[in-house]
């Protein structure tokens, strides 16, 4: 089954009879008439149709496109909105692509916000990364956190210097570092140097760090990340410490292993999965 149909049923079990039957006759008409006009038109009355204020619910297990959803506490408006576009690039991505290219570039916040959201969810997501990579640039924290928090996209799509920007960017705004999928997968040596930097500028403004900050350098530790680990290991902060001893258990760098031998207590919880990254603040 298609993302589209899965959407569909979705909503189909949720709204009123009358606004099911208006979006069938919509993207039959998409379908037969590519027309530009009809696509445009068709988005902008969605709101008129769906309900922004009803969470769209899901009985049972749920897997796919609809797990996201559900992960993601989608409303009606979010997934109609997410349903049509799907439907009209399954139809003629290279008819329609450009034209829901236009639609995103003209999207008010709340537009916006859903499709970056659930960009993972059209075909060939790849398509709209240049607006996946514009919203790293943006003030907005619900445009930022579209793209940056629970999403998968930027593991999947962003290169190095995006995804290190997003990196920086999220801690710099202050967001919640633990919402960010997949750091240790896209660890690389410029961000580790990147994080050690700015932990230095913030140092010496005596600004304090969110200690998932460090997360990503447990694999790059050189001699300048050495001194940053032996810093967090003396902290008087108890979540600097264990981020500090996380880095370095799992770096496999000796010398490291070395710093760790006055916290025998912080290894064996890292032995038995009483501490890890998720737990870190627990």
């Amino acid at each position: 089954m298609q993302v589209s149909e899965q959407i569909k049923e979705a909503i189909g079990s949720q709204s009123n009879e009358d606004a099911i039957l208006w979006l069938d006759e919509k993207t039959s008409k998409l379908e037969t008439d590519k027309n530009v006009r009809d696509l445009y038109m068709s988005y902008s009355l969605l709101a008129s149709k769906f309900d922004k204020n009803i969470p769209l619910k899901f009985e049972g297990e749920v897997s796919g496109a609809l797990s996201y959803l559900d992960s993601h506490n989608a409303n009606l408006l979010e997934a109609a909105r997410i349903y049509l576009l799907a439907k009209v690039l399954e139809i003629d991505d290279g008819f329609y692509g450009p034209k829901v290219a236009n639609i995103i570039q003209v999207a008010d916040t709340t537009e916006l916000e859903t499709f970056l959201k659930f960009l993972v969810l059209l075909p060939e997501p790849e398509t709209y990364k240049s607006t996946a990579v514009e919203a790293l640039r943006t003030n907005i924290s619900v445009i930022f956190d579209a793209i940056t928090l629970n999403n998968p996209y930027p593991a999947k799509y962003f290169n190095d210097q995006q995804w290190n920007q997003m990196y920086l960017k999220a801690a710099f705004m202050e967001r919640d570092l633990s919402q960010i999928q997949s750091v240790d997968e896209r660890a690389n040596a410029d961000l580790a140097r990147i994080i050690s930097d700015y932990a230095h500028e913030r140092w010496a403004a005596s600004r304090k760090i969110d200690p998932m900050f460090w997360r990503p350098v447990s694999k790059f530790l050189n001699d300048t990340l050495l001194k940053d680990m032996q810093r967090l290991l003396g902290s008087e902060d108890v979540y600097e410490n264990r981020a500090g001893v996380l880095c370095c258990y799992y770096s496999e760098n000796k010398e490291a292993l070395k710093l760790l031998e006055p916290y025998n207590n912080l290894k064996t919880e890292i032995e038995t999965n009483k501490l890890t990254w998720n737990t870190l603040k627990k």
